[in-house]
């Protein structure tokens, strides 16, 4: 396989970025000219001696702005372990740097919107979770690259990747046309990767989790649900469980996705927005599509829908279930399990009642299996697609309970546990399993919802607590908060990286100044004075007792109908997106 160049200089010159491939006995340099922006391979002889020289950890990209160009390099990394004997890493710290030398050429506005378009993508670089390998391939599933061609062996990491997963593809175009600038650059996943090292019975072997974010339909949670017309569904994550045990290796796949059919659920300032599901659209060919995609990647599916069986979630169950029918494709099989009414007042043992119901399917499935020889001898021939409303707390607690049962069986195969023992009654693994799953739960929350899951305690520690329901509530009102009111720009941000906007320089008109309506600043204003003169009603009380009556009910009416107007017209305070209509994306 071509691997990319493990570390590099960064240098500057007014003219010119030069970067500087470190590796031992390498000369190559790539330059970027700062004017023209073209990009051609040079060697180290050429770089002026007056450039000013950084270390940096890797190229992210390149990506257009109102300024112009700006070049995205990671500028600090952390090792998180060695997946089969390669480094993976998280990056941690980045710089965008621009191709100009000043600004001064901007508007006033320009300047403005370009600092906004900045910070959007600083967002984005900052939410946890990016992660890269120079020599292997992060996108792709151990039985996705067994089954490869030599051909595919023979290509770089860029070409070869699974574009669902790659992050950094739109700030990677320029590079993708030029085969022979491959080995500056490396596909960046976004998720959750752990490994761990441990021991059973004295045999160590090496287990990890990684999860991959699809960047189609890629968004925050009100504003990106169901599917697109191409069949991809909102928060798509891939997460596959390897383990590896004297050059043995196993590894079982799920995934997890919205609904996959036609449907919003827009913040309103209500708590718990109503989901609506599209009436102007056919819903049966984005969801054939979804799943014939589905089918080709992973064989057969097993849905596990996981929402409540009443209530605003209901009919959201029964079209998903009709869906179903209606395609009467023999290999997908749908299971519904409301997870809050069985699992309601603290009885989270009956989660077997789901595990005894697809045991047999769980089995039939199998895991991907390979001996200590290189030698194939399971194939994994489906997948369990779980979902919630979210696909992150209910969805998580599922995933975690399917994978342990699916490591049992791997762990015993490979010799490391005996053929009676239990991974529950191993103390020590069993810690380490549990709290890994509940921080992959943590990842996928933050990046979607914008806080850490909830649930997590169960994940943790195998039963609820009240610790957990107190966090549990603390999480869902930062979640109430940042959903209202900070979620369009973080919407924004994952647009603007991902290229479902571009900026055009010559346009000198952005959506980002979008002026609110008259409503915005009256109502609150009007509210918070009504309030407010309702309490000193009550502190400063009148001559007699009707007259402060007599104020307080003023006052106190006018602060509550000024309420009702608020949220009557919930949508015109919440944040919206600004650069990407999500109405045509639903």
């Amino acid at each position: 396989m071509a691997s990319t160049y493990k570390s590099f200089n960064l240098r500057t010159t007014p003219e010119k970025f030069y970067v500087e491939a470190c590796d031992e006995g390498c000369v190559d340099v790539l330059a970027i000219d700062r004017v023209s922006t073209e990009m051609t391979l040079t060697v180290r002889r050429d770089v002026p001696a007056s450039a000013e020289t950084r270390p940096v950890c890797g190229l992210m990209g390149t990506i257009r702005l109102v300024a112009g160009v700006y070049l995205v390099v990671i500028t600090k990394k952390k090792k998180v372990g060695d997946l089969l004997g390669h480094a993976v890493w998280k990056a941690l710290d980045f710089d965008i740097i621009s191709y100009k030398k000043t600004i001064l050429h901007l508007t006033d506005n320009q300047m403005q919107d370009n600092k906004t378009f900045l910070s959007m993508i600083n967002n984005v670089l900052h939410t946890d979770g990016f992660y890269f390998a120079t020599d292997y391939d992060l996108t792709h599933t151990l039985q996705r690259l067994a089954n490869t061609s030599p051909e595919f062996q023979e290509m770089s990491l860029l070409e070869r990747a699974d574009q669902r997963f790659v992050w950094n593809g739109h700030l990677l175009r320029e590079f993708m046309a030029q085969p022979e600038l491959h080995k500056f650059v490396y596909p960046v996943v976004h998720g959750f990767i752990i490994m761990k090292s441990s021991c059973i019975n004295g045999k160590v072997f090496d287990w990890s989790i990684v999860s991959r974010r699809s960047c189609f339909r890629a968004g925050v949670r009100y504003y990106v649900r169901g599917i697109d017309s191409e069949g991809h569904a909102a928060n798509y994550v891939e997460t596959e469980q390897i383990v590896q045990h004297n050059s043995a290796k196993a590894s079982l796949v799920q995934t997890r996705g919205s609904i996959p059919f036609y449907w919003s659920q827009r913040p309103n300032l209500k708590y718990k927005p109503k989901p609506q599901i599209s009436k102007t659209v056919n819903h049966l060919d984005g969801f054939q599509r979804h799943f014939d995609s589905q089918i080709i990647l992973y064989g057969r599916q097993v849905i596990l829908n996981l929402i409540n069986q009443k209530g605003s979630e209901r009919p959201l169950e029964q079209a998903f279930d009709k869906m179903v029918t209606s395609l009467g494709n023999g290999t997908i099989r749908y299971i519904a399990f409301d997870f809050h009414k069985e699992c309601s007042r603290m009885r989270w043992h009956r989660l077997q009642i789901l595990l005894d119901m697809v045991a047999e399917m769980q089995d039939d499935f199998g895991y991907f299996l390979v001996d200590a020889d290189g030698k194939v001898l399971l194939n994994q021939e489906g997948t369990f697609r779980s979902n919630c409303m979210d696909c992150l707390d209910r969805t998580n607690v599922i995933q975690s309970l399917l994978a342990r049962r699916s490591l049992q069986s791997q762990l015993r195969r490979m010799g490391v546990l005996h053929v009676n023992q239990q991974i529950e009654d191993q103390a020590d693994f069993e810690k380490m399993y549990k709290n890994a799953w509940a921080d992959n739960a943590d990842a996928c929350a933050k990046q979607y919802a914008g806080t850490g899951a909830l649930k997590t305690d169960f994940t943790r520690t195998g039963k609820r607590t009240q610790w957990g329901l107190v966090m549990d509530g603390w999480n869902s009102m930062i979640r109430y908060y940042k959903n209202n009111f900070s979620d369009g720009f973080r919407q924004d941000s994952i647009d603007l990286f991902l290229g479902n906007y571009a900026v055009d320089e010559a346009d000198w008109t952005t959506p980002l100044r979008d002026p609110k309506d008259w409503k915005f600043l009256t109502l609150p204003i009007v509210m918070v004075v009504a309030f407010s003169m309702c309490i000193i009603c009550l502190l400063m009380a009148g001559d007699t007792w009707t007259e402060t009556l007599a104020y307080v009910l003023f006052w106190g009416t006018a602060s509550v109908v000024t309420g009702g107007l608020i949220l009557f017209n919930g949508r015109d305070f919440v944040d919206a997106p600004k650069l990407v209509q999500k109405e045509k994306l639903d």
